[in-house]
């Protein structure tokens, strides 16, 4: 039959496939009766039962070396993480201790510059003090200046102011 002049709706090959199911499950058992066929069947059926039995205890058996083979795997991580967290916690401490070995230098240098600027400080008021004491010699020496400038003001005036005196009393008499 050509696949064009005849098409065969699904319900149609569904119908064919239910009347000859029977005839092809009876041909593969070879031509057995029902009976014989039945307890083959039951046969069967109790093998696969077993086997699936079997199965599900091989299944059981591997998810229990599965879960051994987790906690195993657990305790294994767990023994490396507390391995690598005391290794963290040694070098921590040793950062810490190279830390605080720099912080001592530090204070230490910080201490000897200290010393240094109070040094420069001492230093410094020691100028200071000389620079004081010699502005006040300076000034001594200047007001003992302005007094003898002072002294002599006077007595040039005193002078000028008596012997102009004098010359006009002189040319007062003398005229």
């Amino acid at each position: 039959m050509p696949a064009a002049t005849q098409q065969l709706t699904l319900e149609e090959i569904a119908e064919y496939m239910r009347a000859h199911m029977v005839e092809w499950l009876t041909e593969d058992s070879l031509a057995k009766p029902p009976a014989v066929y039945e307890i083959e069947l039951r046969e069967r059926m109790v093998r696969v039962e077993e086997e699936l039995k079997h199965q599900r205890e091989l299944m059981k058996q591997g998810f229990d070396l599965m879960g051994k083979r987790l906690d195993a795997m657990n305790e294994e991580n767990n023994r490396r993480f507390e391995a690598m967290s005391q290794e963290n916690n040694r070098r921590f401490e040793e950062i810490n201790r190279r830390f605080e070995a720099m912080s001592r230098e530090n204070n230490r240098r910080f201490e000897e510059i200290n010393g240094r600027f109070e040094e420069i400080n001492g230093r410094f008021e020691a100028m200071s003090q000389e620079n004081n004491r010699r502005f006040e010699a300076v000034e001594r020496h200047f007001e003992s200046m302005l007094q003898r400038t002072d002294r002599f003001m006077i007595w040039s005036l005193g002078t000028t102011i008596g012997m102009g005196s004098l010359v006009i009393a002189i040319l007062k008499f003398s005229l």
